[in-house]
């Protein structure tokens, strides 16, 4: 199989289904008594929002799980006080794993506790009790669907309705499938789906760390045979800027100083990794010539100015992402095409222990 240093290749090109309708959601839709429920918070110096997501499933029969991706020790001392004072699952490893590596550390936690349904939330992120509920009730009636409720900011605007790939270009928008080469994908920030599964699959992979490990993971779950559904009638609250690189998708950093360093090279990056692990080699033109385009847009996302002023921390960055991405590629094409069947990600548990609930 096709590897880039370090990581495992997937699997060719395919299809994707395109997202599932919803149904109408019921206010007292309740999770089936044979179900058990975690919820699963990757934490990277931000355990004041972790605890208000986790809060709603404070004395309920949802376990709840925090990976603290380590940041400082003082920051440890603050998770391992509110995980005792709040009767959580704690995941403790001794490095920053990323938010992919973090999250499936956590789908493990839960799986070693007995939950057969994992809920994944970002720590900036909001759900309400009632409907993840709903999404959990979906997840034990049918085990081959990863279900995500619609995200929105704070001020009510959109932020994932739902989203494909370009598996021609590379290129991602918001919307459903526009033909066949249009890859449906659910985001990381809040979904629920069958914990067994989710491993079974390989899980997020920490090989991404940041960006796109969500468009994978989607994109595996279909082509294994399962089902991605947008409940469009449920709602979290995702406030992108309150928290900073290690877990959360946004990155600001201050006025005038745009997206941050690792926003700008794992976003470039990433792409390309992608594509050597489930784009065949004779369709990378089409990626490669849309990287220009992307890593400009990508570099605009933090303002113009942010560009002029912090080249160091925008434009070097995401050449440096786009040159490692382009050797994923040439690694993959010295060593062979992506095997023809899904090889889930090798877990690395170094470095983890499970506290108390």
């Amino acid at each position: 199989m096709g590897m880039c240093p370090d990581i495992l290749a997937g699997v060719p090109i395919s299809p994707e289904l395109p997202l599932a309708l919803a149904r109408p959601f019921r206010q007292d839709a309740q999770v089936p008594t044979t179900a058990r429920p975690a919820v699963v918070v990757v934490n990277y110096g931000s355990v004041h929002l972790a605890t208000a997501a986790l809060r709603p499933f404070a004395g309920t029969s949802w376990t709840r799980v925090l990976v603290d991706c380590w940041s400082s020790p003082a920051e440890r001392d603050r998770v391992v006080a509110a995980g005792s004072a709040n009767g959580w699952t704690l995941v403790l490893p001794g490095e920053n794993l990323g938010f992919g590596g973090g999250a499936d550390a956590g789908i493990r936690a839960a799986r070693d506790a007995g939950c057969d349904v994992s809920l994944v939330l970002n720590p900036d992120a909001a759900l309400g009790l009632a409907a993840a509920d709903a999404l959990a009730a979906d997840v034990a009636a049918d085990a081959g669907l990863l279900v995500a409720p619609a995200i929105r900011t704070p001020q009510g605007k959109d932020w994932f309705t739902g989203a494909v790939v370009d598996m021609r270009r590379g290129r991602t928008r918001s919307g459903g499938p526009a033909g066949p080469d249009d890859a449906s994908w659910v985001s990381g920030a809040c979904f629920a789906a069958s914990t067994e599964r989710l491993l079974d699959v390989g899980g997020f992979g920490g090989e991404y760390f940041l960006y796109w490990e969500d468009v994978d993971l989607s994109v595996r779950w279909t082509r294994s045979g399962g089902r991605l559904a947008l409940r469009d009638d449920l709602t979290c609250v995702h406030d992108a800027g309150a928290t900073q690189d290690g877990n959360a998708r946004a990155a600001e950093t201050g006025a005038g100083r745009g997206k941050s360093p690792l926003y700008h090279y794992y976003n470039t990056r990433n792409r390309l990794l992608f594509a050597s692990r489930h784009v065949a080699p004779e369709r990378w033109g089409g990626w490669l010539r849309a990287t220009p385009g992307h890593t400009r847009e990508v570099l605009l996302r933090g303002g113009r100015r942010a560009i002029v002023r912090h080249p160091l921390r925008t434009v070097w960055p995401a050449l440096r992402g786009t040159a490692a991405g382009l050797r994923c590629l040439a690694a993959t094409r010295r060593t062979g095409p992506a095997a023809a069947t899904i090889i889930p990600a090798t877990p690395d548990r170094k470095g983890l222990t499970d506290g108390a609930r």
